[in-house]
């Protein structure tokens, strides 16, 4: 929000504060200024331009529209200017751009006057029009100002241009109060009061003449439908007003803050919206069928046409201003093409109005459209300034417009909002602040803020917050009024250092998550996180996830982003579908993140039942996604795409890395759809999924589409930080005496994975079994259909003997008879 230097000034007296320790003053009491700008109230100032007189006017020698001249500008000679304006004589007074002065044709371009030549003749400036300048929006020819017009006197002065400085505001959420300059004013009195002891009054405009009707015929009614959208609706009607051009003065302050001026009547709507944060709306009068205004929300799909010339299709949740037949207006938003005020109207009606915040965000939001007043509106206005508003306009407008009030003002108000009641501790507030402060300054912060102190005792205050503070309602928000007023930069800190005893939860959940985070960025996988929000049509006749068990978001950003998702699959496929767009053709990735279903189970909390379930299930998930190669392209290594196997790898790995014994987990062919050939790893003794990989199925990667195979793995997160084992990694001694390896060709099923092969070893030899590892696989010459051939060595090991060949056959013994039993396995002969 821009917030004039100048005009602040009326309503606070800071004396020579300058803008920069203006913008210091008001960032360090919460009023962040994210920039301060110099501006004129014409753009450029009119730098080198200067009034001038036309001495010689004569046709061009090459060109029937073209005049040479010869101009006096005050200076030591006349200058040369050629200039194609129709009405140009000799004689005239005009406005004259010299060499140097920048036209700008918008905020932001320009074009610079330069000695040139038209048609063979020199031409040292440019004789200008109204609109070339700013100063109106006549291009029928150039400026002829008055015989009295100085000679030589900068235009600067004569058309008294300002400069000014704009300081430009965040405002927050929370500050709604802060919308204005006299909010802003209010700001700085409580500063410089409670600071510096200023002593200063907040300077408001008074408005106590009261709204006399002269007449009552063709006075507006107004009824208001739906009071929970609007509260408070107040009105008047004004008849035989002259609609124009604004005075300087209102059309300088208005730029200054970046709005265009309109016409007299829109301009002082505009300037109470920038005076004291009151959004206003001027009707044509002649324009309200029935002389009637009724506040009411309409059926959707009706069509509204709003003033920038667009048609919108209206929601039943759309608080409308209407007349007798038809909307006029998006209450609290936009106005409508119709009802506006033109150069023609002569009678109007002034609305100035408390229009619920929500409602007002919610259809602001609905129909994309973002304005100064609905700025305001959703932030929360003040409901009892809107009377002081509309006083306030008819004064200005009867000033500089005329008018006769017409009817007595309407103030549709059925329940009043009163000011929020806050009881406050001297001993809570010094706690939250961290020191203790003097009662003088709390009493000056709160009173320079209008919170008025219906009481104050020994031990606290009672006080009564002002309506335009819509955020201040608990003791804890007094506090913060107090400590901005104050400066948080006045606290001093205590330069003890207090610290206490702590014992995380072991495992820590956060240190084995960075454990496996590095060990897969230093194996090449880069982490990704995507949003939680996914679109439903993922999981529209998925066999894998049911959509009766999506998380539905009830007021969603778009139907890209309606549900909470079921699986990190399709977030991360996107991810990866996004590289590929962008040539990334090798991706290693991962991401820890969360899943979202709905619990059919829940049972609500009520009068007579205890909720021993949730409504939603929330479980943390680890992805991993490979596709392409599997090593980076280099001249001395032959790129290999990933594979499966690839894959299991770093499975495995990452289940080694968590302690997760081998002889825990059974591996069985996955059975989610989405894989084309893949594995679920199951806990034998809960019989729960811990991970599941494969190769994504054609029909899930056609979905995506996705143009090359990529391979997927999905750890449930929870359950392998449940089943980490609690005792600490022990350090033991190297063993002294040495390992032995005995290998086993053996041909078993298709079917039968490695892994089974480890299991059976690892619970038949428990003590000396160090390792079993698989070198070779072979299907081929020798080996029946559906049979194949595994290599696999085995590490024997002693920790406090020798072994000796009996021991050592007996264990390899044991070994193959079990796996003859238990797997059907054969030694190769």
């Amino acid at each position: 929000m821009n917030i004039s230097y100048k005009w602040l000034k009326d309503y606070v007296d800071y004396g020579e504060l300058t803008p920069q320790q203006l913008d210091e003053l008001l960032t360090f009491s919460g009023l962040e200024v994210e920039g301060i700008e110099k501006v004129e109230t014409i753009k450029g100032g009119l730098e080198h331009v200067v009034i001038a007189q036309v001495l010689t006017c004569e046709p061009h020698p090459d060109s029937d529209h073209l005049h040479l001249t010869t101009v006096d500008v005050g200076g030591d000679r006349p200058l040369n200017i050629v200039c194609g304006a129709p009405n140009v004589a000799a004689g005239q007074k005009v406005v004259c751009a010299q060499i140097g002065t920048k036209i700008y044709t918008s905020d932001t371009e320009f074009f610079e006057i330069k000695k040139g030549k038209l048609r063979g003749a020199v031409s040292e400036g440019m004789l200008c029009a109204a609109d070339e300048l700013q100063l109106g929006s006549d291009h029928a020819g150039i400026m002829v100002l008055p015989d009295d017009a100085p000679v030589g006197m900068p235009a600067k002065e004569y058309f008294h241009v300002e400069e000014d400085y704009v300081l430009e505001v965040a405002i927050t959420a929370n500050r709604s109060d802060a919308t204005s300059h006299i909010g802003v004013a209010r700001d700085v009195v409580a500063v410089l009061n409670t600071r510096n002891g200023a002593g200063l009054k907040l300077q408001i405009p008074p408005v106590t003449a009261p709204l006399v009707p002269k007449t009552t015929e063709g006075a507006i009614s107004v009824s208001v439908e739906q009071t929970d959208l609007c509260p408070r609706y107040t009105g008047i009607t004004l008849r035989g007003v002259k609609v124009a051009e604004s005075p300087d003065w209102l059309q300088n302050r208005l730029r200054t803050v970046g709005i265009r001026p309109i016409n007299n009547i829109v301009d002082v709507t505009n300037y109470i919206l920038m005076e004291i944060g009151q959004p206003m709306h001027a009707f044509d009068a002649d324009k309200i069928d029935g002389n009637q205004i009724i506040v009411k929300t309409l059926s959707t799909g009706t069509p509204f046409v709003t003033l920038d010339g667009v048609e919108r299709k209206l929601d039943e949740k759309d608080l409308m201003i209407c007349n007798a037949n038809e909307p006029m207006c998006i209450a609290g938003v936009f106005g409508g093409e119709k009802s506006g005020v033109t150069m023609q109207t002569t009678n109007v009606f002034l609305e100035s109005a408390y229009f619920n915040p929500v409602s007002v965000r919610k259809t602001s939001k609905r129909h994309g459209i973002k304005t100064d007043a609905s700025f305001r509106f959703e932030r929360g206005c003040d409901p009892n300034i809107t009377i002081w508003a509309l006083q306030r306009a008819v004064k200005l407008i009867q000033e500089i417009a005329g008018g006769d009030i017409c009817g007595n003002m309407v103030d549709v108000y059925p329940q009043q909002i009163h000011r929020a009641n806050v009881e406050i501790s001297f001993k809570r507030v010094f706690d939250l602040i961290g020191k203790e402060i003097p009662v003088d300054i709390i009493r000056t912060a709160l009173t320079s803020l209008n919170i008025e102190i219906v009481r104050e005792e020994k031990d606290g205050m009672f006080l009564k917050i002002p309506t335009c503070k819509v955020d201040v309602y608990r003791e804890c928000d007094v506090v913060e009024e107090i400590m901005r007023i104050y400066g948080y930069n006045n606290i001093t800190f205590d330069e003890r250092l207090n610290s206490c005893l702590s014992y995380g939860k072991k495992p820590n959940p956060r240190r084995l998550q960075n454990t496996v985070s590095d060990m897969l960025s230093n194996n090449g996988f880069f982490e990704i996180m995507n949003n939680s929000l996914t679109k439903s049509d993922y999981y529209e006749g998925n066999p894998d996830f049911d959509p009766q068990n999506n998380v539905v978001i009830l007021n969603p950003l778009s139907k890209e982003l309606n549900v909470m998702r079921q699986t990190l699959l399709y977030s991360g496929m996107e991810c990866v579908v996004r590289n590929l767009n962008h040539k990334i053709l090798d991706q290693k990735l991962y991401e820890f993140g969360r899943t979202y279903v709905l619990n059919h189970e829940y049972i609500p909390v009520d009068a007579g039942t205890v909720d021993v379930t949730k409504k939603y299930i929330e479980t943390p998930h680890l992805s991993l996604f490979m596709t392409g190669a599997m090593l980076p392209e280099n001249w001395k290594v032959k790129q290999t795409p990933v594979d499966f196997f690839d894959l299991k790898q770093y499975v495995m790995s990452i289940l080694s890395r968590m302690r997760i014994n081998i002889s825990r987990l059974e591996f069985v062919p996955a059975t989610e759809k989405f894989f084309a050939e893949g594995y679920d790893v199951i806990l034998r003794d809960s019989k729960k999924l811990l991970v599941c990989f494969g190769r994504l199925s054609k029909e899930t990667l056609k979905k995506m589409d996705c143009k090359q195979d990529v391979f997927f793995a999905d750890f449930n997160w929870a359950l392998m930080l449940k089943n980490y084992p609690d005792k600490e990694v022990v350090y033991k001694e190297l063993p002294k005496f040495p390992e032995v390896r005995r290998d086993l060709a053996l041909i078993l099923d298709k079917n039968v994975p490695f892994v089974e092969v480890e299991r059976v070893a690892y619970s038949t030899e428990k003590k000396l079994l160090k390792k079993v590892s698989l070198f070779d696989v072979y299907e081929g010459k020798g080996i029946l259909d559906g049979k194949k051939s595994y290599a696999v060595s085995f590490i024997l090991q002693d920790n406090d003997k020798t072994l000796n060949d009996k021991q050592i056959e007996a264990v390899m013994t044991k070994i193959q008879t079990n796996l003859e039993k238990q797997l059907g396995a054969k030694l190769r002969s």
